[in-house]
């Protein structure tokens, strides 16, 4: 009874922790990176951008086996196997040895190669530089691979406290030591040697943990190559989803530096960087849904039950995500251009042509753990590979014309088809989701949010940006508007008892801690 007790409490705190990574990262995304960017230079950091996004694309080469490792360590210690899990882990980590080995090789190819992949658009000297940051983070990853085994171990354990501890300390280490560098005048190999260093040091504490705390033994001999085919099985199409994500989120770096580039890398790789903190904010609602989802399956749930808690977490989401995306379009150029300078106006635009079109699959995420739990992914996973192949396709011949905004175009044109049309058809018909009675929920509650828009546009014409006070105060006056429009005229009364719980919830912390 106490050792569950302990673990709902790790659960609990580790959630709450990962709140607190989601907001220290959007804090350093909004103050800390616009200053690492003005330090470094327009055309530095994007050629720092687009060499981590090229040594990116050799993570793929996990296969997804760290989720799996997860997963069966999970399972050995549910029942108890410590012979197997050890053998386990003994295997894995002589796989991930020989992986490591593989991308440093893969890595070292990509150095020689410079010149021809990017000696178009880059000079001497970045393209010099470029070798340098290349070989430093080619190191990190051979480093990386074996030991990020301890890492899969602790989240299998469920320590997720000291998982997210050590976290959230390599999050503020970072910029704390960066700084000063930069003050100093070092600028992107001193950034990339103090990833490397940091990367290491958690590694190895997480090295550390699982030995020494947790008793993780790793043994290495009876290589079961009849799991490893199982598990390969398992991590398969989590493999090909990662290949995707890469296409779709990181390749337009790539793209954007053999034709444009650094200097357009770098507006690139701003606009990004707000889609991500975009992202992170959907995400963070859904990801705790999965077991929830999975009890229903296994409790063989109807199709109403199921579209019943889509549109629910939908709607909520919408809210949400349509107060950002509103904001962002009325509000987002001037932030931009206050934080990283008039030369990173594109961004903006970029930004919201990436933004736009994704919205909709961030209000139906609660659709990928349906899928999960029915076992219906496969699916998912070959459209969007030839979605990704389709953005390519797309994205080369539109950055040679447009630039980044051409690569934004490209990736926003494969995700209204890809997430758009393809899965709202598929949920529809294989996954037996309501989507008419879905996006007719999400329409009666668009009238209020176009109504607040109309509102923000005339309130921008009105009262120009004078200062950063009047800016603020024009951003609290368009979230307490569209609050107010969205009470009375979107929100059903669900919703509002939620909203009132959660209130009464933080007063009533206010109160004690007062």
């Amino acid at each position: 009874m106490e050792i569950l007790k302990v673990k709902k409490n790790e659960i609990k705190i580790g959630a709450v922790l990962s709140y607190i990574v989601i907001g220290l990262n959007m804090l350093i995304g909004i103050f800390y990176t616009p200053y690492l960017t003005r330090m470094l230079g327009q055309s530095e950091y994007g050629l720092y951008s687009l060499v981590a996004s090229v040594i990116s694309y050799l993570t793929v080469l996990d296969l997804g086996f760290g989720n799996a490792i997860i997963v069966y360590t999970s399972k050995y210690i549910a029942k108890k196997d410590k012979e197997n899990e050890n053998k386990l882990h003994g295997m894995f980590f002589v796989i991930y040895i020989i992986l490591g080995i593989i991308a440093g090789i893969i890595g070292a190819v990509l150095v020689l190669n410079v010149e021809k992949l990017f000696g178009n658009s880059m000079s001497i000297e970045e393209l010099a530089k470029a070798k340098t940051l290349m070989k430093i983070l080619t190191f990190n990853l051979i480093i990386t691979f074996p030991l990020s085994i301890f890492g899969s171990i602790i989240t299998a354990y469920e320590k997720f406290i000291f998982n997210k501890v050590v976290n959230i300390i390599r999050i503020l280490i970072m910029p704390l030591i960066m700084i000063p560098l930069l003050l100093m005048g070092y600028k992107s190999i001193a950034l990339v040697i103090l990833t490397t260093v940091l990367n290491i040091a958690c590694l190895l504490i997480n090295m550390w943990y699982c030995l020494k705390k947790l008793d993780v033994k790793l043994k290495f001999s009876g290589f079961d190559f009849k799991l490893l085919r199982e598990i390969f099985a398992y991590s398969f199409f989590i493999f090909l989803n990662s290949i995707i994500d890469k296409v779709n989120w990181s390749l337009d770096n790539f793209i954007l530096g053999t034709v444009s580039g650094t200097i357009t890398v770098a507006v690139y790789a701003v606009a990004q960087q707000f889609n991500n903190m975009y992202l992170s904010f959907s995400t963070a609602i859904s990801n705790v849904l999965l077991p929830k989802v999975a009890k229903m399956e296994a409790t063989n749930s109807s199709d109403e039950e199921f579209t019943d808690i889509f549109i629910k977490t939908g709607r909520i989401q919408y809210i949400i995500m349509a107060l950002i995306i509103t904001g962002f379009i009325l509000f987002g150029k001037y932030f931009i251009t206050m934080l990283y300078g008039e030369s990173y106006k594109e961004a903006y635009y970029m930004a919201c042509i990436l933004m736009i079109p994704v919205t909709i699959p961030l209000i139906q995420n609660v659709g990928l753990n349906i899928m999960q739990a029915k076992n219906k992914y496969k699916f998912r996973t070959i459209v969007f590979l030839f979605i990704a192949i389709a953005n390519i396709m797309i994205s080369i011949p539109l950055a040679k014309i447009y630039g980044g905004i051409g690569t934004s175009i490209g990736t926003a044109i494969s995700l209204i088809i890809g997430q758009g049309i393809i899965m709202n058809i598929y949920y529809q018909n294989t996954i037996h989701i309501n989507i008419k009675e879905f996006w007719m929920e999400i329409l009666k509650m668009t009238i209020p949010v176009i109504i607040c828009f109309l509102i923000g546009i005339l309130v921008n014409k009105l009262i120009g940006n004078i200062n950063v006070i009047i800016y603020a105060l024009k951003i609290l006056i368009y979230v307490a508007v569209y609050g107010i429009l969205m009470w009375n005229l979107g929100m059903n009364l669900n919703e509002k008892d939620l909203f009132k719980k959660m209130m009464d919830t933080f007063l009533k912390k206010r109160r004690k801690t007062c």
